[in-house]
């Protein structure tokens, strides 16, 4: 199952996998740090995870959200 860009709108960034049931966002903090939020639902075909990292910089925050979005690739 691919993923898609469902929001990007400066603020937050957020992919969503095919069937809905997973998504990962990355969100520009108040004090500019960024969070990156992984949320795989409990009806998914994988196991349900959650995980949420805080990182200084956009770059870590996008390789962070690309790492967990190939690693919850139902196709790959």
């Amino acid at each position: 199952m691919g993923w898609s860009l469902r929001r990007d709108d400066g603020t937050i960034t957020e992919w969503e996998r095919s069937g809905g049931y997973a998504t990962v966002r990355v969100r520009e903090r108040g004090d500019g740090r960024f969070v990156v939020r992984l949320d795989v639902m409990e009806q998914a075909a994988d196991d349900r995870a959650y995980d949420r990292l805080v990182v200084d910089e956009r770059e870590a925050a996008e390789e962070r959200a690309a790492a967990w979005r190939a690693d919850y690739d139902l196709d790959g």
